[in-house]
């Protein structure tokens, strides 16, 4: 049996032995208060039938067996065992019931005082004795409890009503172990199932039966359990497809050095640029990979704040030399959220559109169903249809770009996780006239501070054709 078993089992029979236990305090008391008021009931109802009796029996002058005569006459009548006893305390006689009664052995009369000195003992009708004395002597006669008629002599006494609760704590406690059995069991397996988890197999979940806490805590186990497999998985694919990126650079960044020794001048010079271009895909690539890694863990933006998408937009076109079409009318476009993670969505993009598609990259800016659209559109060799989805996978290229176009193929991945966090999307869509259009939605705010972000920020025209 487990500790945890033991106590949660220990603590119910602890609560049901004191419950016991006050229950047949209570039980006790009631039985006293009950006992108290019947021997305040019988002793008035026995001095009531003294009264009567003493009026009409004879006098003390009477001769004894009239005397005993009148007693069992009025015996008979009331049908009470009955019986007298002289001013000297001798017995001058008793009903057949009396006598019965006390060959029975072990019932109790009550005395009643006569105004003549005499003694007349009274048993109540139906009373019967707790079992027969063994040594044959004469009942006591007066004094004593009363025993309740509708209750056992051997509860009232205490006995019968401690084996009642012990019994009853024995059932309860036998019963009330499975039951904790049962939950332990569950709370045991819940156990084994994180100490699996944390061993390492990562694919591991527990089962979930019920609808009780316990069922609870295994359904956000499973939940925490494939959140963290998928982080794992991802920073393991991450890494793997990093350290396979790095080897070329690396590659030829040794080779290069192999052959510095030996090239002439004009040589010499190209290898260096060789060597800084592939030591800035280098720090690319590693800015990329931490970017990526950093997004993964994240959960909720770092920074929020009010982003003007027409002037950011602007900006980053200019940068590669892109033409912007603002369609966007009224108030400036403003989005809630990180203007450095946007600003690398919107680059990456324009970065991606100028090595696939050449010189002719447009950014268009406009509104659709309360989102704000971002669309930068080449006139690249296109996406095929069934790989639009693909392109947003870290590390993954298209068939043949890597050996024209260069790049690790995480610049996709990061926009889509940028776009993620901010609670938008991005998808690949086909050109009209050919190549691609790369669509970042985000939600749209409108405010005040918005309107005076388009007052102040100047038009900027649709260009119809790239610089």
């Amino acid at each position: 049996m487990s500790t945890l078993t033991l106590r949660i089992y220990l603590t119910v029979v602890a609560v049901l032995a004191l419950f016991a236990f006050a229950s047949g305090w209570v039980f006790q008391q009631h039985i006293e208060q009950e006992r108290t008021r019947a021997e305040s009931v019988l002793s008035d109802r026995m001095a009531a039938w003294g009264d009567l009796i003493q009026r009409s029996l004879p006098g003390v002058d009477a001769a004894p067996e009239v005397q005993a005569a009148a007693l069992r006459d009025w015996s008979q009548r009331l049908r009470i065992p009955l019986a007298l006893d002289s001013v000297s305390g001798e017995r001058i006689g008793a009903s057949d019931s009396f006598l019965r009664r006390q060959t029975e052995g072990g019932a109790r009369g009550f005395p009643v005082r006569l105004e003549d000195g005499r003694t007349l003992w009274i048993m109540r009708p139906g009373m019967r004795p707790p079992g027969p004395r063994p040594d044959g002597a004469r009942p006591p006669m007066g004094g004593g409890p009363v025993d309740l008629p509708f209750i056992p002599s051997a509860w009232q006494r205490g006995v019968g009503l401690v084996v009642v609760l012990l019994i009853l704590f024995v059932a309860v406690a036998a019963g009330a172990y499975p039951v904790v059995r049962h939950l332990t069991r569950r709370l045991q397996a819940l156990k084994k199932g994180m100490e699996t988890f944390g061993a390492g197999e990562l694919s591991h979940r527990v089962e979930v039966a019920g609808r009780d806490e316990v069922a609870a805590v295994a359904a956000s186990f499973n939940h925490a359990a494939e959140r963290i497999e998928a982080l794992v998985r991802a920073h393991q694919s991450l890494l793997a497809n990093a350290s396979h990126e790095l080897r070329s650079p690396l590659a030829r960044m040794k080779m290069a050095l192999a052959m510095l020794a030996d090239a002439g001048t004009e040589q010499r010079e190209h290898l260096k640029r060789e060597i800084h271009t592939d030591i800035r895909e280098l720090d690319e690539l590693v800015e990329e990979v931490l970017l990526a890694s950093r997004l993964d863990a994240l959960r909720d933006l770092e920074h929020r704040e009010r982003v003007d998408l027409l002037g950011l937009a602007a900006e980053e076109a200019a940068r590669v030399d892109a033409a912007l079409d603002a369609a966007a009318q009224g108030a400036a476009p403003v989005v809630v959220g990180d203007e450095r993670l946007l600003r690398r969505a919107l680059r990456n993009l324009l970065e991606n559109a100028k090595r696939y598609g050449g010189d002719d990259v447009v950014v268009q800016l406009q509104r659709h169903a309360g989102q704000v659209q971002l669309r930068v559109c080449d006139r690249g060799p296109g996406v095929p249809e069934a790989l639009r989805e693909r392109i947003f996978e870290p590390f993954y290229r298209l068939p043949g770009h890597a050996e024209k176009s260069g790049g690790v193929g995480l610049g996709l991945s990061l926009v889509k996780q940028i776009a993620d966090r901010h609670g938008g999307s991005v998808r690949c869509e086909a050109r009209e006239g050919g190549g691609s259009c790369f669509v970042l939605s985000l939600a749209n705010e409108a405010g005040p501070s918005a309107a005076g972000a388009a007052s102040s920020s100047p038009a900027v025209p649709a260009a119809a054709a790239p610089r």
